[in-house]
């Protein structure tokens, strides 16, 4: 048997901090529960679309699953840097240049996109003000 993947410890991990168990995140991707095991502990390795699937459920990066998915394709894609506009303000350029607090909050690119925009309103002052908005973004409940 396969030690636990890191792909395995970072869809375990969210789907724990999103209160999911395996057998409420398989009924949302539509698979049984035993691959959503079988995925967290390094057994298989999820298909395309259902790496896709899991990153929107589970709020992550698709381009990190994927790499962490399929490490070969790693070579294959370049990370693009989001671009700093040269009339950003100074604090939405110090938070988005800080890749180590990006990476740690797992901010995905829809959420950069979201806190660009409040970035545009030029009354935050801070990474840690930026972060505040992120946490209240991520707790605003789905409505269905």
């Amino acid at each position: 048997m396969k030690h636990t993947s890191r792909l395995g410890e970072l869809v375990r991990t969210h789907r724990a901090g999103l209160g999911l168990t395996q057998r409420s995140l398989a009924q949302k991707l539509g698979v049984e529960a035993s691959h959503v095991g079988f995925i967290e502990t390094g057994r298989r390795k999820p298909s395309l679309k259902l790496a896709a699937q899991l990153a929107d459920t589970l709020g992550l990066d698709g381009q990190t699953l994927l790499i962490l998915t399929h490490p070969e394709a790693k070579r294959l894609i370049t990370k693009l840097k989001p671009e700093v506009p040269p009339h950003a303000a100074p604090s939405w350029r110090k938070f988005i240049q800080n890749r180590k607090l990006l990476a740690s909050y797992n901010v995905t690119d829809r959420e950069l996109q979201a806190l660009e925009k409040f970035s545009s309103l030029r009354t935050i002052r801070s990474s840690k003000e930026f972060l505040a908005i992120l946490m209240l973004i991520r707790d605003i409940p789905t409505i269905k």
